[in-house]
């Protein structure tokens, strides 16, 4: 099975995708992550460029799949609201320009991923997830959204929207596709963007399904370093500092967890609240969603408790690519902030290759053997 990768990153989806599928091209315009790719992978078909500026002809061959993670800033819940208009986010329709410019050469990938934040959902009150279903449709593809938290898979909270849509003439097995969303994978504003897509695009409209995993059995606390690298504990007064910045109620989780009588681990973000710093921890054994590093509240702490000891340092590179399901054999940047930016902006390589495994390849392999019945008849 072949694909084209756009806005690859650091190869979070080729590494989901696995060794069944070969690459035939892959972009990205940020050096950096370029050279990530480079040092894991091989930049025998990857090109370093903005989408804008890639013309159809440089795509080799026929793919029966085309992935993109297009950058999630302007429909970010965090972001300005720009959403599709926006400079970054606006991207998508540069990619969108090099589908409908393979459908002109009877070229359109059979099958077409789309990932992006949750946010992407709901941003300008859904009429960005609405421009983007009137994309597919006006290529003649059927499609529908999928939401899938990493806390499935890891220990990570990080919900992301997948959509997938299938190009015209590409036949869906029953077994992949539901009459009603499920529950897992389809959250109340998946349900609500649905209902709220024109009639036509209704009709175009697939309830993906997919089984969901078992039950996660790793922790936040199991993907930690004994001694990690790049980072340095904070000293006592540092530590104060952050515990001082807690509301009442973060205050009774750090107490509740030195009356535990374990070891307690929590990811620690610092937040403004009604324009007042705040230090908020979780201690129900996941880490907070990496996010790049914008700035110091953008990198997640650590807070370690053991009895009245209260330990913090910055999550470092390593565990946060453990986060994104990455082996210790993937090489990260040696400056912090980079690999900090180029795992915050990937994928969470278990989620794609559950995509992988129980729609891409079924769908991919069906219509293989469909093709391979007719030639024979």
């Amino acid at each position: 099975m072949k694909y084209y990768e756009f806005f690859a990153g650091g190869g979070m989806a080729k590494a989901g995708l696995g060794d069944q599928w070969e690459c035939l091209f892959a972009n990205d315009i940020d050096a950096k992550k370029a050279k990530s790719y480079g040092l894991n992978w091989s930049l025998e078909s990857f090109v370093l460029k903005d989408v804008a500026q890639i013309e159809a002809e440089e795509l080799p061959d026929y793919a029966d799949l085309a992935w993109a993670s297009f950058p999630c800033q302007d429909l970010s819940l965090a972001g300005k609201g720009t959403g599709l208009q926006g400079e970054r986010s606006g991207t998508f329709w540069s990619f969108w320009k090099l589908m409908e410019s393979l459908a002109k050469q009877s070229r359109t990938p059979k099958i077409i991923v789309l990932e992006n934040v949750y946010g992407a959902l709901t941003s300008r009150n859904g009429k960005d997830f609405a421009a983007i279903a009137e994309a597919f449709s006006t290529l003649g593809f059927r499609f529908g959204a999928t939401v899938i938290n990493a806390s499935k898979f890891l220990p990570q909270s990080r919900p992301r929207l997948f959509i997938i849509g299938v190009a015209p003439g590409v036949l869906v097995p029953q077994s992949l596709t539901g009459s009603e969303p499920t529950t897992w994978i389809h959250p109340s504003a998946a349900e609500k963007s649905f209902q709220n897509l024109l009639p036509h695009l209704r009709k175009q409209w697939l309830w993906w399904k997919l089984p969901e995993p078992p039950q996660r059995d790793i922790s936040f606390i199991d993907l930690l370093e004994n001694n990690p690298q790049g980072v340095e504990w904070h000293t006592p007064d540092e530590t104060r500092r952050l515990l001082s910045m807690m509301t009442e109620v973060n205050l009774q989780k750090v107490n509740s967890a030195k009356l535990s009588g374990k070891r307690e681990v929590a990811g620690l973000y610092r937040r403004t609240r009604n324009k007042v710093q705040r230090a908020e921890a979780r201690f129900d054994g996941l880490a907070g969603c990496l996010r790049t590093p914008g700035g110091g509240s953008s990198r997640q702490t650590v807070l370690i408790v053991e009895g009245e000891s209260v330990r913090s340092r910055l999550l470092s590179t390593r565990e946060a690519a453990r986060l994104m399901g990455l082996p210790d054999t993937y090489q990260l940047p040696e400056r912090y902030n980079e690999a900090y930016h180029l795992l915050g902006d990937g994928l969470v390589v278990p989620v794609v290759r559950h995509i992988a495994k129980h729609i891409l390849e079924p769908l991919s392999k069906f219509n293989q053997a469909k093709i391979s019945t007719m030639e024979v008849a």
